[in-house]
């Protein structure tokens, strides 16, 4: 077997040891406080994030590029993980974390450039990608690097996330939508794995965000208000 496994199982042997009595209620359900939705990155410690250690207090979903959007037959919609909790658990928070550097946004952008070729899995993905960040790479500001351009569409990807889910019918009206951006890049702060508020519900101006929400004021900030 490779090591990796067997690390990986002796890590586990820790974790059902010291999580034993932590399952006792939840169990047989779950009410978890709010929907994280993560890029799918080994560099995004997506319960750490939150110093999360709990059973039942966060329902993480992951993918590339944190989308919230699935296509079905009808068009379309707001992924199935990411509802289920919002419709049948009674969570009312949603997060969409991005992060700095993200991969799925720089092949997304890299493609709506110079065109790329992908597999058919990831190119299936950055299909569902694309359509809502084609504004966003026409709009960045001349003369930025490649790097800013994807850090700046990074935001502007949470922000087109956000917006899907503030205005689905399927998702709640007094369901709280908040859309930020995991650093561990150096390119807000330096503090690494910092998480900074982008958005809420759909308001994405930092001085009416730091009025409306004066107890997180100092981690509010954005790159790019477009």
């Amino acid at each position: 077997m490779r090591e990796t496994i067997v690390e990986l199982l002796r890590n586990n042997s820790e974790h059902a040891s010291e999580y034993r009595s932590r399952f006792d209620g939840v169990q047989d359900s779950q009410e978890p406080d709010a929907v994280t939705v993560c890029c799918s990155d080994s560099r995004v410690l997506q319960d750490h994030a939150w110093g999360n250690d709990e059973p039942g207090h966060l329902f993480t979903c992951g993918n590339i590029g944190n989308r919230v959007v699935q296509r079905t037959d009808a068009g379309e919609a707001v992924s199935g993980d990411v509802l289920y909790p919002i419709r049948h658990t009674g969570t009312d928070t949603v997060v969409v974390v991005g992060h700095t550097g993200c991969g799925a946004v720089t092949a997304a952008y890299d493609d709506l450039t110079d065109g790329l070729s992908e597999p058919a899995g990831i190119d299936h993905c950055l299909g569902l990608l694309k359509p809502h960040l084609e504004a966003g790479v026409g709009s960045l500001p001349s003369g930025v690097s490649r790097t800013e351009a994807v850090n700046r569409l990074v935001e502007y990807n949470v922000d087109r996330q956000v917006e899907f889910l503030v205005e689905s019918d399927d998702v709640p009206d007094d369901v709280c939508v908040v859309g930020v951006v995991y650093d561990f890049q150096d390119v807000y702060s330096e503090r690494r794995g910092e998480v900074h508020v982008i958005n809420v519900d759909g308001e994405t101006d930092v001085e009416t965000l730091r009025d409306d929400h004066p107890e997180i004021d100092s981690r509010i900030e954005r790159l790019w208000e477009y």
